[in-house]
């Protein structure tokens, strides 16, 4: 489409958005606001406006498609106690000396394998909680732990952000998934540092914050590895062999033979719903997004950030972090940012020579420095997994943005300085 939006009505249209999602209208509806009066703004009519909307959302459906087949794996991992068997393993062979790394680690782990980054740190907190009554650990370090750790998991996992990359730069999701392991060691690490740092400071855990663990429910550990497990396994069958199996193939089947294993066959259409209940948020939030990128990708925008880049001297590979960087923090969330992201800047990004892995790579962990702003449902969630007040949470703020940088400065160290991927 032959149209173009200013860049006082992009930038007006990302504003319009933020506003409105700091006011509690969902993220979704609130990008949409945002798309079209900032398209107006911007010299565009209510016609074209919307139709560069609907073609930004028609660009965002693969992956929305790919979210919801991912809900069956999520739903099953999550539901049948398949997350927190994994999870309390890891704790229990660390010991509790080491009991932070293992923290960090377990939720690593359990966004890795298809958990969302919230839901994980929610699955270990009654186990960090309880942790830390006995070890003297302050909320702080424990939900610092559990954060960076699934920072560092979701930047090599099958979740929707990844997806989304994946779909924009035509990656396969096991390649961006592999990009991330490099980045997620130095983040655990970081994260683990800063988490030892911080473990007297801030509030302590209370008798009524923790609760009784029932482990009687939760599969055997590897039964519990088996879903991620095969998901992984036919996901690999692309780079490995040149067998496609898709996303949208690999991830429900992968649940799906996960909870024949445990032996909750039964129960599968129950996780399933579970599943495609958590994932619609997701994909709603991801069309809305669409329609945000639309709208910049038609827009004047591009050109300035990528001549202002050009006039600094600054390498044009920074582009793909940055972008990343700036769109998590509009969005303030992993998902929304890679996705509008990679959807406004992947031609441009291949377009200056970069491959598609290394951009891929890039937008994805940059998405993780600012995701955490409190516009989002991140930072709400987290806070109330471990009975932490608003302005406690506030303090760790400076903290996650130095784990999400780390995973940001090594992946563009890896794929952009270096080049010895992609």
């Amino acid at each position: 489409m032959d149209v173009s939006v200013s860049t006082i009505g992009a930038i007006s249209a990302l504003i319009i958005a933020i506003v409105l999602i700091l006011k509690k209208v969902p993220p979704a509806y609130g990008m949409v606001a945002g798309a079209l009066i900032g398209g107006l703004i911007g010299g565009v009519d209510i016609s074209n406006t919307v139709d560069l909307m609907m073609e930004g959302a028609k660009g965002i459906i693969p992956a929305v498609l790919r979210i919801m087949a991912a809900g069956i794996l999520a739903g099953v991992l999550i539901e049948s106690g398949a997350a927190s068997s994994i999870a309390e393993t890891i704790v229990k062979k660390f010991g509790e000396e080491r009991a932070l790394l293992a923290l960090a680690v377990a939720t690593m782990i359990l966004t890795a394998v298809g958990v969302f980054v919230d839901v994980a740190v929610i699955t270990v907190a009654p186990i960090a909680l309880a942790i830390a009554k006995r070890a003297h650990f302050s909320k702080t370090a424990i939900l610092l732990a559990m954060i960076g750790g699934g920072k560092a998991g979701n930047i090599m996992s099958p979740n929707p952000n990844a997806i989304a990359a994946s779909e924009a730069f035509n990656v396969p999701l096991t390649s961006i998934m592999a990009a991330g392991i490099i980045p997620a060691i130095f983040g655990i690490v970081i994260t683990y540092m800063l988490a030892k740092k911080v473990a007297e400071k801030g509030s302590a855990v209370m008798d009524q914050d923790v609760e009784v663990l029932d482990n009687t429910k939760t599969p055997q550990f590897i039964t519990a590895l088996i879903a991620p497990l095969v998901t992984i396994i036919l996901l690999a069958l692309r780079p490995l062999f040149d067998i496609n199996i898709d996303p949208m193939v690999a991830l429900p089947v992968g649940g799906i033979i996960g909870a024949i294993a445990m032996k909750k066959t039964r129960k599968i259409n129950e996780y399933a719903v579970s599943g495609l209940n958590k994932m619609s948020g997701v994909a709603i939030m991801l069309l809305g997004t669409g329609t945000l990128a639309g709208i910049i990708t038609n827009s004047e925008l591009k050109d300035v950030i990528i001549n202002g880049l050009s006039s600094s001297g600054l390498p044009a590979y920074l582009l793909a972090p940055v972008s990343g960087i700036f769109m998590s923090a509009a969005t303030a969330s992993t998902t929304a940012g890679t996705a509008v992201a990679s959807g406004v800047f992947s031609s441009t990004i291949l377009g200056l020579g970069i491959s598609a892995l290394a951009g891929a790579a890039m937008i994805h962990a940059g998405a993780t420095v600012l995701d955490h702003l409190p516009h989002g449902s991140f930072f709400h969630a987290t806070a109330g997994s471990v009975n932490m007040d608003i302005k406690e949470r506030l303090k760790l703020m400076p903290y996650e943005f130095l784990v999400g940088l780390t995973l940001a400065v090594i992946s563009t160290l890896v794929f952009g300085v270096f080049k010895l991927f992609g």
